[in-house]
């Protein structure tokens, strides 16, 4: 397991959607950090530590993924397929954030791995109130894994002298 914080990665190539989803999150206090990046692509070399990316001081770890579907170079389905095909990321969260709400597409997202599928409101105060409801969620979630952690024995390594 890789170690990660609760900072927050926003896969999303709509500028007006990114600030947007800035402004609804400081409404709704979910103050945890924000990293964004444009397309698929972005994302794999994020995650995996590619380039500028290996600085994980700058770019931690997210505890949350927040993925649109339809961006540019690699799609959000092709994210999630990689994604779930890497061993340190199986417990990543992952939030599909898309303006697709078609069966076919909430499905192929769950099949996928996705842990959540979220569709984009129209109104920025119904915007705002999903939020809520995901930092609640993340919370929990984060929780949860503080106290899975803080229960897994300690493993001393065998120092030869």
């Amino acid at each position: 397991m890789v170690p990660r914080d609760t900072s927050i990665l926003l896969a999303e190539d709509n500028e007006n959607d990114i600030i947007m989803l800035r402004r609804a999150a400081r409404n709704a206090r979910f103050i945890n950090p924000l990293s964004v990046v444009n397309d698929g692509e972005e994302v794999i070399a994020y995650l995996h530590g590619d380039g500028k990316y290996a600085d994980r001081r700058r770019y931690p770890l997210p505890g949350l993924l927040l993925l649109d579907l339809k961006m540019p170079r690699k799609n959000g389905f092709e994210v999630l397929q990689w994604l779930r095909e890497q061993p340190q990321f199986t417990d990543l969260q992952v939030v599909v954030l898309s303006s697709s709400d078609e069966i076919r597409d909430i499905n192929r997202a769950y099949e996928l791995g996705a842990n959540s599928f979220l569709v984009k409101p129209m109104f920025f105060s119904e915007f705002v109130g999903m939020l809520e409801a995901l930092h609640g969620y993340c919370l929990r979630v984060w929780q949860q894994e503080d106290r899975s952690l803080a229960r897994a024995p300690v493993r001393a390594a065998a120092v030869g002298i």
